[in-house]
C-alpha cells in the first residue's frame, strides 16, 4: 500500500509540474509572439470561423509553417495557406487556382465550407504560412482564453496554487511520518 501511495504521489507531482510548465510556456509564447504561439518553428493558429469545415472545425488549433519569400511563389492548387486579407486579418483558405501575371503570382482562394471563391486574389507576398496538416480540435478555445488577461493570470495562478497546496500536504504527511517513527 505504501508503494502505491508513493507512486501516486510522485505521478501527481510530475503531472502538476508538467501542467505548470506547459501553461507557462504557452502563455509566455503567446504574449511574446503578439498572440500566436510558435513552437519549433511552427505557428499555432486558432480557427475562429467555420469557413474551412470539415477540414478543421471552429475552435481548433492548426499548425502552419511560415514561408520564405521564394516558397510563397511556388505554392500549388489545393495547398492550404494563411494570408493577410486587405483588412490585415489573417485568413486560412485553400488555393483554388494559381494565376501568373508577369512577375507576380496570385492565388484564388476559397474556404472549403464557402459556396464561392474569395472576392480578392491573394498576392504571393501576402501569404504568410502553409498549413502542415496538424490540427488539435477545440484547443483554440483554450488558447484564446489563455491569451486574455484574465485567462493568462488564471492559468498560471491556479495550477501553481494547487501545486503549493499539494507540496504543503506532502510536507505535513512527511512530518507526521517522522513523528510516528520516533
Amino acid at each position: 500500500m505504501r508503494k502505491v501511495l508513493n507512486w501516486f504521489s510522485t505521478a501527481l507531482t510530475v503531472f502538476l509540474m508538467v501542467i505548470v510548465i506547459v501553461l507557462a510556456v504557452v502563455v509566455v509564447a503567446a504574449k511574446a509572439s503578439g498572440g500566436e504561439p510558435t513552437i519549433l518553428g511552427y505557428q499555432l493558429k486558432s480557427v475562429l470561423s467555420g469557413s474551412m469545415e470539415p477540414t478543421f472545425q471552429t475552435g481548433a488549433v492548426i499548425a502552419v509553417k511560415p514561408l520564405e519569400q521564394d516558397e510563397k511563389q511556388s505554392l500549388q492548387k489545393q495547398d492550404i495557406i494563411t494570408f493577410q486579407s486587405e483588412e490585415g486579418i489573417p485568413v486560412t483558405h485553400r488555393i483554388h487556382n494559381v494565376i501568373h501575371s508577369g512577375v507576380h503570382t496570385m492565388y484564388e482562394t476559397k474556404g472549403d465550407n464557402n459556396n464561392t471563391i474569395d472576392k480578392d486574389l491573394v498576392l504571393s507576398d501576402n501569404v504568410t504560412a502553409k498549413y502542415t496538416g496538424f490540427t488539435i480540435p477545440y484547443a483554440g478555445y483554450f488558447t484564446q482564453f489563455a491569451q486574455s488577461r484574465e485567462g493568462s493570470a488564471l492559468l498560471l495562478i491556479v495550477p501553481g496554487v494547487f501545486f503549493l497546496i499539494y507540496a504543503l500536504f506532502l510536507i505535513i504527511t512527511g512530518l507526521k511520518s517522522i513523528q510516528n517513527q520516533q
